[in-house]
């Protein structure tokens, strides 16, 4: 591995690059909460070659956001199917937009 695949990795979201005991701190909860919202299928953390579940930033916003229903009250379950609801509704309006915006774009033609 050279450094420059080692720098790239830091700004791909979906890198596991966070152990338990780290994501759980810095979403200031337990590691309870994060082994909850795996079995909930929230998200599932990648396992490290020990066997160690890793995490990525892309699955502690996600966290956080079940994190956040959660403290408002919403019961564990509904907190991670809001939060999965919402995550398709994201990407289906990021299609449609890619969708419109290819729609725009003037064709044009080869010609002789």
């Amino acid at each position: 591995m050279t450094a420059d695949d080692s720098f790239g990795r830091l700004d791909d979201d979906d890198y596991p690059a966070y152990t338990m005991g780290r994501a759980a701190e810095m979403l200031g909860t337990t590691q309870g909460f994060l082994r909850a919202i795996g079995e909930a299928r929230l998200i599932t953390p990648l396992r490290s070659e020990g066997g160690h579940r890793r995490y990525s930033r892309y699955q502690l916003r996600i966290a956080a956001r079940a994190r956040e229903l959660v403290d408002q009250g919403t019961p564990i379950e509904a907190a991670c199917r809001i939060v999965i609801l919402e995550d398709q509704l994201e990407e289906a309006q990021r299609i449609n937009e890619q969708l419109r915006g290819s729609k725009r774009a003037p064709h044009r033609r080869t010609g002789s």
